[in-house]
């Protein structure tokens, strides 16, 4: 019998059958942020040839049965839920195409098989974005191996979409493979989306394996402190400049590039072309990959509405606090006792503090000598991505402090190179205030309840309401301190009645 999760960590399963490779994912839950729990890919190249001949190649197909016999296994025996293919260009421009899919259907009786229309994989890989980053703003690439869609984002809003032939496959085989002439070839079919001017100014965002080749290439280069390309961002001159650099490389000094995937060595070239005439096209002032698209599209379709409009970087709290915490019911309290440290508390600012608020406990049941750098590390790189590098970095370094990691500790240090002196001040001041809070709370609603502070008179006073349970020993004293010296005040202490607390 094939395995049957639980219906709160129910399965389903998509396969993006591309013209380059198929991949199979399947996803656990209802979430804001999709929860991969099985990825496999397989290189099929499909579309090889078929600029020339209009056909399905030959040898891709006869891979594509049995990769997608075995997939289709795979999602039973896991328990997937439904279980999907959807194909992209190669199949929908082909000749063949129909006819490979009903040959492929009679091999997967039962199992839905969608052939996207360049509208519907473009709609998708914009759902996919938005999912990741709910604000974007200016322009959406995904890069394929058959095509390159295009989607206008306007403030999270999903605008004019369009897809052209520009996929890595198909415009090395267009233009017989002079870079020259993949130039030409990409302007002339850009000159046909006549609303990418809209992007001047705004960002860029990058979907598809090939640039997120580039993207591990920069990384690479820069000595990034964080190797994840989800959300990472390059100004449009870096952009530029490393397009330039692999767009006009021969295979050798390809090969010498570091971080450079193998396998697409000989597509690098025209996704960096490609990338170079969409950031003229476009007039973007910064490029943001994305490694969220079609698939994760095809995911939050499936969502309620409900799951769909929350804020992911609040979600991914609030699903850790329920995995890893304690006490659900927690975190509320502590952003309402956290709230004077921050008088001036913007949007985006208060949002972070939510968030490490419900993350805050989620290093209760491991190794106390390790608790520190395992929560760090948990929390820096953890598969939520609606979360930036720039809220990762925040988010952790605050939850290390919470557990009394040592400032000069050096697993801190890709935080530390991430956020600017006024944000990383701002998180050790946090998790010092939730180090605090633990230590007079015991992780309880109730005991945080006879507890509040209060910055008056250039003091940082911590009330204690009589009777609680609570008072101010030597460990409360010696964290509290510490947070009035981090915010510059001295600290003192009060009595106070229970409901004044």
């Amino acid at each position: 019998m094939p395995y049957r999760p639980p219906a709160d960590a129910a399965r389903c399963a998509v396969v993006d059958l591309g013209s380059n490779s198929v991949r199979l994912v399947v996803y656990e839950g209802h979430s804001r942020n999709p929860v991969s729990i099985f990825n496999e890919k397989a290189v099929l190249r499909l579309g090889r040839g078929q600029a020339a001949t209009g056909r399905l190649h030959e040898d891709g197909m006869a891979q594509a049965f049995t990769v997608l016999h075995r997939y289709h296994a795979v999602a039973r025996a896991m328990g997937a839920d439904p279980f999907e293919v959807l194909a992209t260009a190669a199949v929908r421009d082909a000749t063949n195409g129909r006819a490979f899919v009903a040959a492929l259907q009679l091999r997967l009786p039962g199992v839905p098989i969608q052939i996207l229309s360049g509208t519907d994989e473009a709609a998708y890989s914009a759902m996919g974005v938005l999912c990741g980053i709910p604000a974007a703003d200016g322009v959406l690439a995904d890069i394929g191996g058959g095509s390159l869609e295009l989607v206008r984002l306007v403030s999270g809003e999903r605008g004019a979409l369009q897809t052209t032939g520009l996929g890595v496959i198909r415009l090395a085989e267009r233009s017989d493979n002079d870079p020259v002439r993949a130039r030409a070839i990409a302007d002339a079919d850009l000159s046909e989306v006549p609303w990418l001017s809209e992007g001047m100014g705004r960002d860029l965002y990058l979907v598809g394996g090939a640039w997120r080749a580039l993207a591990r290439i920069h990384m690479a280069q820069v000595g990034y402190p964080l190797h994840m390309v989800h959300h990472y961002a390059i100004g449009r001159e870096e952009a530029r400049d490393l397009a330039g650099v692999v767009g006009s490389a021969g295979r050798r000094a390809l090969e010498r590039l570091p971080a450079i995937p193998r396998r697409r060595i000989d597509d690098l070239p025209y996704a960096a072309i490609v990338l170079r005439r969409v950031l003229r096209a476009t007039g973007a002032r910064r490029v943001v990959f994305s490694a969220s698209g079609l698939r994760e599209g095809w995911f939050m379709q499936r969502m309620p509405e409900a799951i769909r409009a929350e804020d992911p970087l609040l979600a991914s709290g609030r699903e850790m606090a329920a995995r890893l915490g304690r006490d659900r019911t927690l975190p509320p309290a502590l952003i309402a006792w956290t709230d004077p440290l921050f008088p001036n508390d913007k949007i985006e600012t208060r949002r972070l503090r939510e968030a490490t608020c419900w993350m805050s406990d989620i290093g209760s049941h491991d190794h106390p000598e390790f608790r520190a750098e395992q929560a760090f590390l948990r929390v820096l790189r953890q598969p939520g991505i609606g979360l930036d590098h720039h809220a990762r970095a925040f988010l952790a370094l605050a939850i290390a402090m919470r557990y009394e990691a040592e400032e000069t500790g050096e697993f801190l240090r890709p935080a530390r190179l991430l956020l600017d002196v006024a944000s990383a001040h701002r998180a050790e001041v946090l998790g010092t205030a939730l180090r605090l809070a633990y230590t007079l709370s015991a992780g309880t609603p109730d005991l945080l309840a006879g507890t509040s502070l209060a910055m008056t008179g250039g003091r940082l006073v911590l009330r204690l309401a009589e009777d609680t349970g609570v008072f101010a020993g030597e460990s409360v004293m010696r964290r509290l301190d510490r947070l009035a010296h981090a915010v510059g005040l001295e600290a003192g202490t009060e009595a106070a009645r229970r409901d004044a607390a």
